[in-house]
């Protein structure tokens, strides 16, 4: 099993990534030994820094890649997307 997964994760929530939904994604990464790298239109920051998620300006509509490298990478994406999915438990 590779210890790397990437995917496009597409925001869908009604305010896009703002503090609330920026929050949980860093506490839902922080579950994880995996390093997490979130990329939008070139700039890359770590998805466990909530001040590096707020400057990315992830808008409702944006796609953001996902990239996430360590042992336990396929569990974190799965997470993640969980919250992607649910459109961070907002609506």
């Amino acid at each position: 099993m590779s210890d790397k997964v990437e995917r496009k994760l597409k925001l869908t929530n009604k305010y896009g990534l703002h503090a609330r939904p920026a929050a949980l994604f860093v506490k839902t990464a922080n579950h994880y030994q995996s390093d997490i790298i979130v990329c939008k239109d070139g700039i890359e920051v770590s998805g466990k820094s909530i001040m590096g998620l707020l400057t990315i300006e992830g808008y409702t509509g944006s796609t953001l890649t996902i990239t996430i490298e360590g042992h336990d990478c396929n569990d974190a994406m799965a997470a993640i997307t969980e919250l992607f999915e649910n459109k961070f438990y907002e609506e």
